[in-house]
């Protein structure tokens, strides 16, 4: 290796200012010489740095404070531009999303049916009045085809969560999609024994503390795979272009209310040929959280932009929906799967970077969204939006995981396609009370008592995720045996949320 990278090869790179060619020098030095990169990567990390200093000036890497002098200077109208060498350091240009033109969607009032379509109730008797009545208001809605109610449902805002809509083929509803967008489940089995966890808890411990950041937030410097913000659809609409510089910063980050990473066992009840894990106990990760605040930012633009054009009574009023034919309509629909692209790159990253300090891969990995809106087909062929908000994907032969709380189990399910339930199952077990009652009359003590009972370790979390505010999970997987097949059982032992910080809000 060369032993030092001269300033003439960095000034090369573009016109940098003499009082900052020292720090410059120094670093790509250091970098080079002690941490033992390649000459070429530190002036490639130079060159994007001077391309971007604003990303690079706010995360945690090797150029940070660079990139913060660097920024405010370009903020004083001082760029620093980069020369045409430097400029063949920079990455191949990503592709830029070509938008398709359509008009922009205008402002109607519309009226309720006089009386709501039919759908299917599952474990009606643990259903809540509230959440009934939104599932009537949202059958009422002139676009509305079919729709199912899950046996963890509970009251939410515009359609309760644990529903599940099919609207018109044309028509997105941002509220039934909810605020997280594209929250999901994330199970990593390992070809380690269950018992592992206690032979070995407090490396596990410091898995989950030195690889998982959670709360609003919550960012992370080092990232194990940042491939998706190469994606042509951060380019296609201003909102999505100014959100993506946060959205890379909080890549590999987990929200607050009932969002967790967790160690566990997981009880592979019997041979299965689609989850192809041999029967037996394995230790296993599973994690829960969606689209960070890229996610939020984009649901409450466009639920706001959905009320403004779909003007209906005021009980349905949060079930406004765009036109996927307009302008807006084509907007929320690209971000909203980008939005589940990016979350699904979330998990990954806790994951890989959790596997790689255990020094194993995983043998399988299970995963699905659980707030999120789908181009599919009824049983008669009719072409519609599912929208499952706070419900699993069960489509006939579909994987998914449905977890109880941080001290009940949780089951790794097949679907069975049952088109009654649109192809649906629960996300969870649901909550009993409200966060408010949760923490007005759960007390420290009581959680503690449970988590001792249960043997399970918990690092961070508050009074309003614990187990008694939930329904019991065994009676809502009863109440779904129809939906589909329990392939395995998930028992959390050591669990991480996001420390209590009421003033912050809850994301989920």
């Amino acid at each position: 290796m060369e032993t030092t990278i001269s300033l003439e090869e960095i000034l090369a790179l573009g016109n940098i200012p003499e009082n900052l060619q020292g720090s410059f020098l120094r670093i790509a030095n250091g970098l080079h010489q002690k941490a033992e990169y390649p000459k070429e990567k530190v002036l490639r990390m130079f060159a994007e740095m001077l391309a971007s200093p604003k990303k690079f000036a706010y995360s945690k890497n090797k150029v940070t404070n660079l990139a913060k002098e660097i920024f405010d200077l370009e903020k004083k109208g001082m760029k620093v531009e980069l020369s045409e060498e430097g400029k063949t350091y920079l990455p191949a240009e990503s592709p830029v999303y070509e938008m398709e033109e359509k008009e922009k969607q205008k402002t109607v009032a519309f009226d309720l049916r006089t009386s709501p379509l039919p759908y299917q109730i599952y474990g009606a008797e643990y259903i809540e009045e509230g959440a009934l009545k939104q599932m009537e208001t949202a059958l009422s809605l002139p676009v509305a085809v079919a729709g199912a109610l899950m046996p963890d449902a509970h009251q939410g805002y515009g359609l309760p969560i644990g529903g599940v809509l099919a609207t018109t083929n044309n028509t997105v509803i941002p509220f039934a999609v909810e605020v997280d967008i594209a929250c999901r489940m994330c199970l990593s089995i390992f070809d380690i024994p269950g018992d592992f966890f206690k032979r070995q808890p407090h490396l596990l411990k410091r898995a989950l503390v030195e690889n998982t950041k959670f709360g609003m937030g919550g960012e992370t410097a080092h990232k194990f795979d940042e491939s998706v913000m190469d994606k042509a659809e951060w380019t296609a609409t201003k909102i999505i272009r100014d959100l993506k510089d946060k959205a890379y910063r909080q890549l590999g980050t987990s929200g607050t209310g009932n969002h967790f990473v967790e160690w566990g066992i997981v009880e592979v009840f019997s041979a299965d040929d689609l989850l192809a894990v041999p029967k037996g106990e394995y230790l296993a990760l599973l994690s829960h959280s969606g689209s960070r605040g890229f996610g939020g930012a984009v649901a409450n633009h466009y639920s706001k932009v959905a009320m403004k054009k779909t003007k209906l009574p005021k009980e349905a009023a949060h079930l406004a929906w765009l036109d996927m034919n307009t302008e807006e309509g084509q907007e929320y629909w690209i971000a909203m799967n980008l939005a589940g692209d990016y979350a699904s790159a979330n998990h990954h990253e806790i994951h890989k970077k959790i596997a790689k300090m255990l020094g194993e891969q995983p043998i399988k990995m299970v995963e699905n969204h659980h707030n999120f809106a789908w181009k599919e087909n009824l049983a008669d062929g009719t072409e519609v939006i599912v929208h499952r908000k706070g419900a699993t994907p069960a489509n006939r032969n579909d994987l998914g995981i449905i977890p109880g709380s941080m001290t009940d189990p949780g089951f790794i399910v097949r679907g069975k396609g049952i088109s009654e339930s649109l192809n649906s199952a629960s996300h969870g077990a649901g909550r009993l009370m409200s966060r408010t009652k949760a923490l007005n009359s759960i007390t420290n003590s009581a959680l503690k008592k449970v988590l001792e009972e249960k043997g399970v370790q918990l690092i961070g979390g508050d009074l309003d995720e614990a187990p008694m505010v939930y329904k019991n999970i065994e009676t809502v997987i009863a109440s779904q045996t129809d939906l589909v097949e329990i392939l395995a059982k998930f028992s959390p032992k050591i669990v991480r949320m996001a420390d209590a910080n009421r003033k912050e809000g809850r994301e989920d």
